[in-house]
């Protein structure tokens, strides 16, 4: 068909469609603006950026496209606008998603219902289904609560899937909502059990058919997922049903879930053994919410106990900085009480330990979400109870309490004491050997991660900070060189090892720190980087307190170190082991990729002179209310 602007006889060039169309097309984009303005701007003549279309276009847009046939009756109250006011019950500050049209009419609601719309929750745009999950976990490892993921249909819920394996593993409470379309355009997209995609490792799902019963089904996912052992639950909601006209219907008060604890007599028979006890120690795990550690500190002080975390590994469980935490002075120990600790309460041999016969072994704690119910033993003196040990710890301290006479409070006290002498030489000695260790590559290049994190350790000590990335690829430098001594100062190790969860976790964390004057340090692999980028436009968009310090060995290092391994047993040689295993040829430039995200960034920086004064501008920017990244080639680890 001949263009009725067309001379007879000419067709249209490929050079004349891309310098009419295309600019009339690009012309379109900028409000009031001509062609001969987008001849001026494409050709760069012009600095003025081009501009989103305005509402008043896409409302033409949508309206050319889908013209209406009739106007139906709106519908006054929409299932969706209850679905918010349950979760506004439930304190959920956030719901995160990538938009989908299958959960419109609840992102409708979210952003358009009540007083305040968009707050309470605030939606939260994230680029991918994947990082939206890893938010929630960053947010509720921060909190010890959760917020919602949005998903779209089954193939969202397939996006998601690898962070919903992530935050079962690390018992994460996450609400996963799923958009399904059973009936529109979207029905491809969907399928008849969308919650069976990742049900053998979710803690709860459902698929409610009326909006009574999705009002139902989302108070019971909150019970589901902040029940001890916590994890992930799915809620499936039918656009449909969001949609649905809810009439009269109320929202039904919430009932929070019983939490279960030890029995009194538990707690009356503990609080013998720790009281009367030469040398008690604690083995603590992984709390619910940050009340656990403080509850955890005042039982650790009321019997001058010792006490031992996951320090290297785990979330921040016990203050490292506490002058209980460490090995304590050297007397066998001869009661052990574990708090939340998966599988066995307590270690069989060791320093300082009395052998099973002579010491008292007691566990209070779910397991984890794979094995919930521990194990009970039958071994004389010794018993796990499962219940919670956060909740159980108020009943064991007010025990504690009543039985503290005065003889027991004069050991308590030399034992303390004797504690804190030996625990701040170990620290001392620690540290001390971590400097030394590390000095010898204090000025190489590639940058070593050790004086990444000293230099970095210097400009953030002072103010309010979360480590919100897991530190095993870059070196645990963070356990000998910084105090971490907040329940949010570190968030732990990837919970499934699995890489693509990082930037996510710590925009999540981000989330939690924005209302709170903190900053969230990101030590960021370029492995995990280059899985999930788009968290980077989510922590720009929302001007997230986020530093980003790219730890840039251009290198799967991990898989370049058992590429050499095998090539070694085989006797073959390791000079080609950077096949399939380095970005290399071209080099990724992780500052530019931030900054066409919309972040403020600089690198990649190679000299370590220039390293401190990069990390005092990311520093200065993110305390100034953006975040920002910083590209640094590092050593492998």
């Amino acid at each position: 068909m001949s263009n009725q602007n067309e001379e007879p006889g000419h067709k249209l060039s490929r050079r004349e469609f891309l310098g009419t169309g295309a600019v009339a097309g690009a012309a379109s984009l900028l409000p009031g603006g001509s062609e001969a303005d987008a001849q001026g701007r494409l050709a760069g003549t012009q600095s003025a950026s081009v501009q989103a279309p305005s509402p008043a276009t896409m409302a033409r847009e949508v309206g050319a496209a889908m013209p209406p046939t009739h106007v139906e009756p709106a519908v006054k109250r929409p299932g969706s606008d209850l679905m918010v006011e349950v979760l506004r019950d439930l304190d959920i500050e956030f719901v995160v998603g990538n938009t989908g049209s299958t959960f419109e009419g609840l992102q409708e609601s979210i952003i358009n219902y009540g007083d305040t719309p968009n707050v309470m929750p605030e939606f939260i745009t994230a680029l991918h289904e994947e990082s939206a999950v890893d938010m929630c976990q960053g947010y509720a490892r921060c909190e010890g609560k959760p917020i919602c993921a949005a998903v779209s249909g089954a193939i969202g819920m397939q996006h998601a899937a690898m962070a919903v394996y992530q935050a079962f593993l690390g018992e994460a409470p996450v609400i996963i909502l799923v958009g399904r379309e059973n009936l529109g355009p979207r029905q491809s997209q969907t399928a008849d059990d969308i919650a069976g995609i990742v049900r053998a490792y979710t803690k709860w799902d459902a698929q409610p058919e009326t909006i009574e019963e999705a009002l139902d089904a989302l108070q019971e996912a909150y019970r589901q997922a902040t029940t001890p052992p916590c994890g992930p639950v799915v809620v499936v909601l039918d656009s449909e049903v969001q949609k649905q006209e809810a009439g009269d219907l109320q929202v039904p008060a919430f009932r929070p879930a019983t939490i279960p604890t030890i029995s009194a007599a538990d707690a009356e028979h503990i609080a013998t053994g720790l009281v009367a006890a030469d040398n008690p120690r604690f083995n603590v795990g992984r709390f619910r919410t940050p009340e656990g550690i403080r509850r955890a500190i005042e039982l650790a002080e009321l019997v001058g106990a010792s006490v031992d975390t996951r320090a290297t590994s785990g979330p921040m469980s016990f203050p490292q900085t506490h002058h209980l935490s460490g090995p304590g002075f050297d007397e066998n120990v001869d009661y052990e009480l574990g708090l939340e600790l998966p599988g066995a309460q307590a270690s069989i041999t060791g320093p300082h330990l009395r052998t099973l016969d002579d010491r008292d072994i007691i566990g209070i704690g779910f397991g984890t979400i794979r094995d919930p119910v521990l194990p009970q033993r039958d071994t004389s003196g010794d018993f796990d109870r499962v219940a919670d040990a956060e909740a159980s710890l108020p009943l064991l301290i007010d025990a504690v309490r009543a039985k503290l006479h005065e003889r027991a409070r004069t050991t308590i006290t030399a034992r303390t004491t004797k504690h804190r002498k030996t625990n701040r030489d170990v620290r001392v000695a620690a540290l001390r050997e971590a400097v030394e260790a590390r000095r010898a590559g204090w000025d190489a290049s590639p940058i070593s991660t050790a004086r990444m994190y000293a230099e970095l350790w210097s400009l953030i000590r002072d103010h309010d900070w979360c480590l919100a990335s897991g530190t095993i690829f870059s070196g645990f430098h963070n356990v000998a060189l910084w105090d971490h001594d907040r329940p949010y100062s570190y968030l732990g190790m990837y919970p499934a090892a699995a890489l693509g969860y990082v930037l996510g976790c710590s925009t999540g964390a981000s989330l939690a720190a924005k209302a709170r004057d903190r900053i969230v340090i990101n030590i960021q692999g370029d492995g995990d980087f280059n899985y999930t980028p788009g968290s980077i436009w989510t922590a720009a968009h929302h001007k997230l307190p986020m530093l980003t310090i790219m730890h840039n060995n251009r290198a799967y290092h991990m898989e370049v170190m058992y590429l050499q391994h095998v090539a070694g047993v085989r006797g073959r040689g390791t000079d080609r082991m950077h096949i399939g295993t380095t970005f290399r040829d071209p080099y990724i430039d992780y500052a530019k990729i931030a900054a066409g995200y919309g972040m403020k960034s600089e690198g990649p920086i190679s000299d370590p002179n220039e390293l401190h004064a990069a990390l005092e501008r990311g520093v200065n920017t993110v305390l100034n209310g953006e975040p920002y990244l910083i590209d640094v080639i590092s050593q492998p680890r």
